[in-house]
């Protein structure tokens, strides 16, 4: 693995971690941990107890803003140190993401002619960095508004697509799925990556939907709360689309035994596998409890989910089609 492969690598490694960190985020309910951005509570290293913030260094003017009724008193009482540095460090999670994108494109000039789809992949990777960025400063300032969080999320999910590529073309041997050549199984690899995208938007909003449960109803147990989800068009979206991926998952595991090579078959089975993991923990979520650590892993392993897939895509597209000989061309 080349140096330019081990740094995207780090790249997408980190982003992922930080959509686990950023899952924990939402369900501690410690959005607004920190009310303003860049700096938390005003300072850059944030305050552990009431006594230390500073008042006279934030613009309660800005806040009032997006919410009027917001006073000195008001963020007085919403101080909580745990949301405080749950959110801060989710903060300082996404400096390593930075960094190793920024890392990756600037070893990817070494592509600029040979490979331009590379550069081009890792260009893409830094500008969705900075976008996400500005995008988590809008999620802040607009008070966790409904719709930004799930394009924040949309975002990420993009950034791990495009490293993906970046990984795979920007090794000097890339492996190659075999997949018997057959068009309609590529297709149907497709439908199930393009439905498991449009199932991750709809879960986004799903979450949107907790968050504010977990806001109205601190004191309601959280295994109650799939009555109030039920009463939702969107959870019951989600919740019913799940069979259609489950259903897609399962065809592709059978259609794809006869596929050759260790590592077609890993792929397979590790996307699969995360399908039916996937539908255990929507279940648990359903039918048992909306419980956070429950709500962590089905965000997180979601993301996974999306690498494994377009990997599979990705490697798995016929030799004949050079992206880089169209675009020098």
């Amino acid at each position: 693995m080349t140096i330019y492969q081990r740094t995207a690598l780090a790249a997408l490694l980190a982003t992922i971690f930080l959509i686990f960190v950023g899952a924990i985020v939402r369900v501690t309910g410690s959005g607004l941990g920190c009310p303003d951005w860049p700096t938390c509570w005003g300072e850059l290293i944030p305050p552990t107890s009431l006594e230390q913030v500073d008042f006279d260094r934030l613009d309660i003017a800005k806040f009032q803003k997006r919410d009027p009724g917001i006073t000195k008193e008001t963020l007085s009482a919403e101080f909580n140190p745990v949301h405080v540095w749950i959110e801060f460090i989710n903060r300082l999670v996404s400096l390593p993401v930075g960094l190793f994108t920024l890392g990756t494109f600037l070893f990817s000039f070494q592509f600029l002619r040979k490979r331009p789809s590379v550069f081009i992949a890792s260009f893409s990777a830094l500008f969705l960095v900075l976008a996400n960025a500005v995008m988590g400063a809008i999620v802040v300032r607009s008070g966790l508004k409904p719709g930004v969080i799930t394009l924040h999320m949309a975002l990420a999910m993009m950034l791990l697509c495009v490293l993906v590529y970046a990984i795979y073309r920007g090794g000097e041997r890339r492996p190659q799925i075999n997949l018997n050549g057959s068009a309609s199984l590529r297709s149907l690899l497709f439908i199930l990556f393009s439905v498991c995208i449009v199932e991750g938007v709809m879960g986004s909003q799903v979450r949107e939907v907790t968050d504010e449960l977990a806001l109205k109803f601190k004191d309601v147990p959280r295994d109650v709360w799939h009555e109030t989800l039920e009463k939702k068009p969107i959870y019951l979206l989600h919740r019913s689309f799940s069979w259609v991926i489950f259903a897609l998952g399962a065809m592709t595991f059978f259609k794809t035994r006869k596929v050759t090579g260790d590592l077609a078959q890993i792929c397979i089975k590790t996307v699969c596998g995360i399908i039916l993991a996937q539908m255990v923990l929507g279940i648990l979520m359903s039918h048992v409890s909306v419980h956070p650590v429950v709500q962590v892993l089905h965000i997180g392993l979601s993301s996974i989910l999306v690498v494994a897939m377009f990997w599979l895509l990705v490697a798995s597209r016929p030799v004949r089609d050079n992206v880089d000989e169209l675009i020098s061309t």
